[in-house]
Formats: structure tokens, sequence, C-alpha cells
């Protein structure tokens, strides 16, 4: 494989020392302070990086029609600060091994989800989204013990992907890259090996997907989650950690029944849907904790008004 050019690779090394440089900083801190600076942050990425700034208030305006503008730009300065904290929080290694279970609330009904999709000895394909703080969830969950790992995209930058496979170890889940020989064979290994799978589907990636509605449009959504589940008989468990008004982060799990059609490839839409119904109704009940500046809806079907009526959604209206 020929190697990037010279300025990529120093770009990819500055990015790598930056994050290192973070992560020392950020380290040591309790998580009370490092949520205060991500939020500082977050609020100052809001008002340089008008390039996502732009993105996100266009992405509101999407999906929020019936906001003002006011709204939609509180929002958007709302969740450029939750991202920063959230990040920040992340870093905190220090203090997430002492303060993990006190800042991150399991109640038990929502454990025993969880633990009855396990008991079945198939498998959970465990599903969330970029909403509230995703990587706390997956660190909470394998804090009881559960085994678990996790499905994600390799960076640019290998030294980038190591440091963030090192971080989730650390935090007792283990990475399965996409794209990586043998990943497959890994994903199935950990479902009938009875583990915990997780995967993020609210974003518009370079991976098999299918259309199906999210906030009023069809939006491209991996098919993956689906695809293993249909395949492998695992149970299905949708969970997110979402910060709470009072403070801490609350975590709340529920499973999404197999659909029983016949064709597997409407099967397997159907779940998808319905999964990405899940993650929407999530991102409603706390809108300043998703990823806004992610172009949801990039990717567009070739025939976009018969393929909205074809899965039941409404044509997209002119904007």
């Amino acid at each position: 494989m020929d190697r990037p050019p010279l300025a990529k690779r120093l770009k990819r090394f500055l990015r790598y020392l930056l994050v290192r440089a973070a992560l020392a900083l950020v380290h040591p801190l309790p998580l009370g302070l490092a949520g205060w600076l991500g939020v500082r942050f977050g609020a100052l990425a809001f008002r340089v990086a008008g390039g996502e700034r732009r993105k996100a208030l266009k992405s509101l305006a999407r999906a929020f029609p019936e906001k003002s503008e006011a709204e939609r730009l509180a929002l958007a300065r709302a969740s450029f600060r939750h991202l920063g904290a959230a990040m920040f929080e992340v870093g905190c290694t220090a203090a997430l091994d002492r303060e993990l279970k006190q800042r991150v609330t399991w109640p038990p009904a929502e454990r025993r989800v969880l633990e009855e999709a396990l008991a079945r000895g198939k498998g959970v394909v465990f599903v969330s989204g970029h909403v509230g703080n995703w990587e706390l969830l997956a660190r909470r969950v394998a804090s009881e013990g559960f085994p678990c790992q996790s499905i994600a995209k390799e960076t640019s930058d290998p030294r980038l992907t190591a440091l963030v496979g090192r971080f989730r170890e650390r935090g007792g889940v283990r990475s399965i890259w996409r794209g990586q020989d043998g990943a497959a064979r890994h994903m199935l290994r950990a479902l009938k090996g009875g583990e915990i799978l997780g995967l993020l589907i609210d974003q518009d990636t370079k991976v098999q997907s299918f259309f199906v509605p999210f906030f009023g449009e069809l939006a491209a959504t991996p098919r993956a989650a689906a695809d293993l589940a249909l395949r492998t008989g695992a149970a299905v468990v949708v969970g997110f950690c979402q910060r709470q008004a009072e403070g801490g982060y609350l975590l709340t799990m529920r499973e999404v029944p197999l659909p029983t059609l016949e064709d597997r490839e409407a099967a397997a839409r159907a779940l998808t849907a319905a999964l990405s119904t899940e993650i929407e109704q999530a991102i409603r009940r706390t809108p300043e904790q998703w990823v806004w500046m992610h172009q949801r809806w990039k990717t567009r079907p070739s025939d976009e008004p018969s393929t909205l009526a074809a899965q039941g959604g409404a044509p997209v209206p002119a904007r």
C-alpha cells in the first residue's frame, strides 16, 4: 500500500500528539472538573468551527422544522457543549475507575433486560447511537462483569486506533475493528460464546445499509446489527446512557423483538427500521446530546419519492 503524502502524515501525527496531550491533561482530573472544562471547550468549538456549526444547524432544520431558528441555534450550541463534556469525561480514566458506578446509574429493572436476554445463551446484539455518552455506556456494562465487545471503525492513524483500543480495553471492552481480516468471524464467535456485541448504527457510513425513516426522512442505516441477530438468533437490546438534569448519567435498556417475517431481507429491513426508531426516540428525549454536526442524510436513495412510499415513509418535501 502506498504511503500517504508527507503533509497528511504530519497532520495525522500532530493530531495524535494533540490527543495524547489532551489525555495527559484530563487523565488525573475529577470528573466534575473535566466535564466543566469540556463544556468550555465545546462552547469554543461552536464559535470557531464554522463548518461543523453550519452542518449542525442544517441537520437540526431537517429534524425539527417546527422549531424557530433561535431554538435550533440553542440546541446546536448545547450539543457542542455536551459533546465537549462527554469527551473530557471519557478521558478521566483515573476518576472513572473510582466513580463510574456512582456517576452512571443503572437501575435494576434496566439491568434485568440485559440479564434476561443473555440468559437465553445466544449472545446479545447491543445497539445504541451517538447520543449521551456511548463510551461510558459500554464501560458501565463491562464494569459489572458482562463480557463486551464493540464493533468500531479504525481511524486513519494506526497509532490513534491503538490508543482508542487500549482505552476501551482498560474499561473491559474489547474492540473488533471493522474491515480487518477475520472481523466477521470474531463477531459471530462473540455471539456464539454468549457475549454482548455492541454496535452504533446512527451514522451514514460506507457499509451495507438500508434506507429507513429517521426524523421523517430516509437515512442510510447500517444493517449489520439486524443481519447478525437474524443469522444467529441473538437477542437484540437497545440501550442509552444519557445525561440527567440533576447530574450524572442514566442507563436505559429495552429488548427489541426479532421480526417473524419469513423473507430474511424484509426481516432485516424491518428490524433496522425498528432500531432506527428507538434511536430517534432516545434523541428526542435529549436532543442536545446528539452529534448534529454529522451529515446523517448525506446519502440519498436513487429514487427518493418512490423509495419512501415503498418503505412506509412520506415524500421528502422540498427545502
